[in-house]
């Protein structure tokens, strides 16, 4: 089997295979997860501060082994299944089968091993980065002081990530000549104090006989209408999301103020998601496909509308941090019609159908709908006209400061 982990997995997988999560071999099982999560150490006791783990939608086994790859089908390492949950969470020890190639500045990536090497027992002293320096002095004087070789780690997880190696390169050039820069796609944690241990944890591994945290970077983001947005409509079947989604699509047209990308849930499946079943593994692919061309849409100030029936929570929720991890906002509207007046309208026949068993997994009458409790807006169009609905979005819009 193979599988490509999602973005936060594949930058733990490099610095598993790297040797900058050691003692970790791998992705960790339920026990060490729960000693993490109580004690901060793993099962047998080994100080570890953070979860490092990794989620496969489809059933395997202990003993199976599987291929992971990167998002362009590089094989990266051979991942020997020893525990698979019903949540998905898969935790086994892996091999690595090759070196990630592609990526800004794939020319400054060095192992721990590689960089202890030059060191050459050499005190060091490590400033993990998120953001620019700043001041430099008193990294020189620690640095004087130690007699330390400086080594700047830029944490290049995601989307800031080159702005960061970026920023650690021009550090350089007002640093001593020996100062190195070894970028590291290490992903935030979001307790503090976690994420700080991590970071210690990485430039241990480095080679650091002390190490500094640099301040976090400083994010001012533009006016809500400059950001890239999307609209995401959750709804049973025959709930009228994607006529309203049409209706805003239609309505932001006219007004001609947002650059707008519209991805109706029957569109995308006769075209982007040809092919897939309506098992839960395919529905749950038809929406992450969804979400990662509205992500990209709204990465460079889009606005996209999507109109999926999306049942699933955690699939919601994956689109929600695709979304956010590019910069952009995520509005969710619930349609929440109920189901009678969903069946009542039934202009496709599909619910007679799921009814008479002549459609499996059918949402609503044999696959169950996971209602949000995050919706940012919910409608019901019971009583409710198209026309209404739509002036409900776009006033949410407009209060947002998404619409001018």
């Amino acid at each position: 089997m193979e599988w490509t982990p999602e973005a936060r997995e594949l930058a733990d997988l490099e610095l598993l295979l790297s040797g900058a999560f050691e003692p970790l071999t791998g992705f960790l099982a339920h026990d060490d997860l729960h000693a993490v999560h109580e004690r901060g150490t793993l099962a047998d006791g080994t100080p570890w501060p953070a979860p490092v783990t990794l989620h496969l939608p489809v059933g395997v086994s202990p003993g199976e082994e599987v291929t992971l790859l990167d998002p362009e089908g590089l094989p990266l390492a051979a991942l020997t299944v020893t525990g698979h949950e019903p949540d998905g969470l898969t935790s086994g020890p892996i091999k690595g089968l090759g070196a990630p190639e592609h990526g800004p500045f794939a020319r400054l990536r060095r192992t721990p091993q590689e960089v202890k090497a030059e060191l050459a027992g050499r005190p060091a002293l490590a400033v993990t980065m998120r953001g620019p320096l700043g001041e430099l002095s008193e990294i020189v004087a620690t640095a004087e002081e130690l007699d330390a070789v400086i080594l700047l780690l830029p944490l290049s997880y995601g989307e800031a990530g080159p702005a960061v190696v970026r920023a650690a390169l021009k550090a350089k050039e007002q640093l001593p000549a020996d100062t190195m820069v070894v970028p590291v796609p290490l992903a935030p944690r979001a307790e503090p104090e976690i994420d700080l241990e991590l970071r210690e944890h990485v430039a241990t591994a480095y080679g650091a006989t002390e190490h500094l945290a640099g301040p976090e970077p400083v994010s001012i983001p533009g006016p809500p209408h400059r950001r890239g947005l999307v609209v995401f409509f959750t709804g049973l079947s025959g709930s009228g999301k994607s006529t309203i989604a049409r209706g805003l699509r239609d309505a932001l047209l006219e007004l001609g103020t947002r650059s707008v990308t519209y991805l109706d849930g029957d569109v995308v499946r006769h075209l982007l998601s040809k092919g897939l079943t309506f098992s839960k593994a395919d529905r749950d692919l038809n929406i992450r496909r969804i979400g990662f061309v509205a992500a990209e849409a709204a990465r460079h100030g889009g606005l996209a509308i999507c109109a999926p029936i999306a049942p699933y929570a955690a699939t919601r929720a994956e689109v929600r941090e695709m979304v956010e991890s590019v910069g952009a906002d995520f509005l969710l509207v619930h349609v929440a019609t109920p189901l009678e007046e969903c069946e009542r309208r039934d202009r496709k026949g599909l619910y007679a159908k799921a009814r008479a068993g002549l459609i499996p997994e059918f949402t609503g009458i044999s696959d169950p709908y996971e209602e949000p409790d995050d919706a940012d807006l919910v409608i019901d169009t019971t009583h409710l006209t198209i026309e209404a609905a739509v002036t409900q979005v776009l006033g949410t819009l407009r209060s947002g400061g998404w619409l001018r």
